[in-house]
């Protein structure tokens, strides 16, 4: 028998065991935040756990935890963006299907209220992969994406600087059926210039998915746009690595002497299986693997 059939065989003997990852982002927390943090990401991980449960896609459930982080003030998403050089919130995500490497992405987007949403509406029009500032905004209002007030997103704690220079939240999903999927949202980097894109809506960077396995990176997103981490931590699987040492080798060469960055990547392998590294102080990682919401990461 190939490998095929026996990797094959394997992997339908998994399809009925979903897991579902999610992390709120990777950095130094400055406040008494941790505990509510990690509490967001349980009820992310919830969120999307339900779909999954149900019978529902990896797609669907990737949207819907991040939408729960996008809403919750406490990350730095949706609301509770952190704030550009001119005050303002300037905001980018991106969603990616495995098996059919459909992908949907938005950068630089403002008074969108969840920009996964709106990458996910990216996605499912298919014409482009990502859409960017004005041309982002103007497709949200023809798909009848929620808008609000810029005002709207911005919390009292950005605006008193308190909110760490890295974050972004991400999730992947592991459906039923053996699909793979991935959504990752964030405000970018504190006092960044206006029009700085980062790491997370661009594919293979900060966001990937594909038959082998799906990724969300978070960190200093230069430098994981430089090592296009997310592809490289997929391709880790494709080659033989397990989810725990293919995260493990993504943080490493984040490390590497002409990078010398910080960071995080949680992941799943087309067999189900987690996998998650950083190398910062704090990173919150919960996930659903069996039947028990466990705390992997704080």
């Amino acid at each position: 028998m190939s490998r095929h059939v026996r990797n094959t065989h394997k992997k339908d003997r998994m399809r009925f065991q979903p897991s579902i990852i999610v992390h709120g982002g990777a950095g130094p927390i400055k406040d008494d935040s941790l505990a509510a943090r990690l509490d967001g990401c349980k009820a992310a991980t919830v969120a999307g756990w339900k779909i999954l449960q149900a019978g529902g896609t990896a797609l669907d459930a990737v949207e819907a935890a991040v939408i729960v982080l996008e809403d919750n003030p406490l990350f730095n998403a949706g609301t509770g963006s952190t704030l550009n050089s001119l005050g303002n919130v300037e905001m980018d995500a991106a969603i990616m299907e495995g098996q059919t490497l459909r992908a949907g992405a938005v950068a630089a987007v403002s008074g969108i209220k969840n920009p996964i949403m709106l990458a996910r509406s990216v996605l499912e029009d298919e014409r482009h992969v990502m859409l960017a500032a004005d041309g982002a905004s103007l497709f949200a209002r023809q798909v009848g994406v929620p808008e609000c007030g810029p005002e709207a997103l911005i919390v009292e704690r950005e605006q008193k600087h308190w909110e760490s220079k890295h974050g972004t939240v991400g999730c992947v999903a592991f459906d039923a059926d053996g699909k793979l999927a991935v959504a990752t949202s964030t405000g970018g980097i504190f006092n960044k210039l206006p029009g700085r894109v980062g790491d997370s809506p661009l594919i293979g960077c900060g966001t990937y998915a594909n038959d082998y396995g799906a990724a969300s990176c978070t960190g200093h997103g230069e430098s994981i746009m430089r090592l296009v981490l997310a592809k490289c931590a997929v391709d880790s699987l494709k080659n033989g690595s397990d989810a725990p040492t293919a995260a493990t080798l993504a943080i490493t060469d984040l490390e590497d002497d002409r990078i010398q960055a910080t960071g995080g990547i949680i992941l799943i392998d087309r067999f189900g299986m987690i996998g998650y590294a950083r190398n910062t102080t704090h990173m919150p990682v919960c996930a659903i693997s069996g039947t028990a919401l466990v705390v992997l990461a704080s």
